[in-house]
């Protein structure tokens, strides 16, 4: 057992290049001092380039394995990426809840891929609320966050609303008017994070990684403000680590 070092568990899909899912979960788990475990949600057909096709996990299978992990580690925080449906994203994170009511839970709103392929739609409202309430931070783009409201269409108001359940770092590699500047909502604050370091390259799966990382540092102790600082620190890092699309992890 490893000493000194909290547990985290992803549950996110595999992709087979590791540069997104469960695989740069794990790299980004290793590189905070953190145990990760991992849980997989659906095996994926893709290349750091092109998404061709999933085989999504049973959700038995899926909340099975969670609950023997529960059951014989303390799991500090969850990472949850991508997922088939909202009913399916319910179970999992209402068996988190029921297992152990202070992991923290980080939702990656992996709504769908950059290839266009769509893995969840927000059809149910009243349903996503109350998983929001369970949730302790979202970390949507400016174009996903835009799938959590069927009326509202600017982002930033979507932010504020949805952060009356849960926290929501709106990240900024979208962001029209500030590339790179993503703003944390917590309820009561705003906080704006900006770049330390514009010089970065394009990577696959950079928001896998960032998620993973608040979730590393959320399971080291640190609070939700410190852990999107750090985060960002790190993912600046990974985004310079060379020109192509996949990174290198180091801190």
């Amino acid at each position: 057992m490893p000493e000194n070092r909290p547990f985290a568990i992803t549950i996110a899909g595999l992709d087979p290049s590791a540069g997104a899912g469960v695989l740069a979960d794990i790299k980004t788990f290793e590189q905070h001092n953190v145990y990760g475990f991992a849980v997989n949600t659906g095996n994926t057909i893709q290349t750091e380039k092109e998404f061709f096709e999933i085989q999504w996990t049973d959700l038995d299978f899926v909340l099975k394995s969670l609950e023997k992990l529960f059951k014989n580690h303390t799991i500090k925080a969850v990472k949850i990426g991508i997922v088939p449906s909202l009913d399916y994203l319910k179970e999992i994170v209402f068996v988190i809840k029921k297992l152990s009511t202070k992991t923290k839970i980080v939702w990656d709103t992996v709504l769908k891929s950059t290839t266009e392929f769509r893995f969840i739609t927000i059809d149910n409202q009243d349903v996503l609320i109350e998983l929001l309430k369970k949730i302790d931070l979202i970390t949507p783009n400016y174009n996903e966050i835009l799938q959590l409201s069927v009326v509202e269409k600017n982002p930033e108001l979507i932010a504020h609303d949805v952060s009356k359940h849960c926290a929501v770092l709106l990240k900024g590699g979208h962001n029209p008017r500030a590339i790179g500047v993503d703003c944390l909502y917590t309820g009561k604050e705003t906080f704006m994070l900006t770049p330390n370091n514009t010089s970065v390259f394009e990577k696959h799966g950079s928001g896998c990684v960032l998620s993973s990382a608040i979730t590393a540092n959320l399971a080291l102790g640190q609070d939700l403000k410190a852990a999107c600082i750090n985060a960002k620190i790190y993912i600046e890092t990974y985004l310079k680590s060379n020109k192509t699309k996949l990174g290198y992890h180091h801190v």
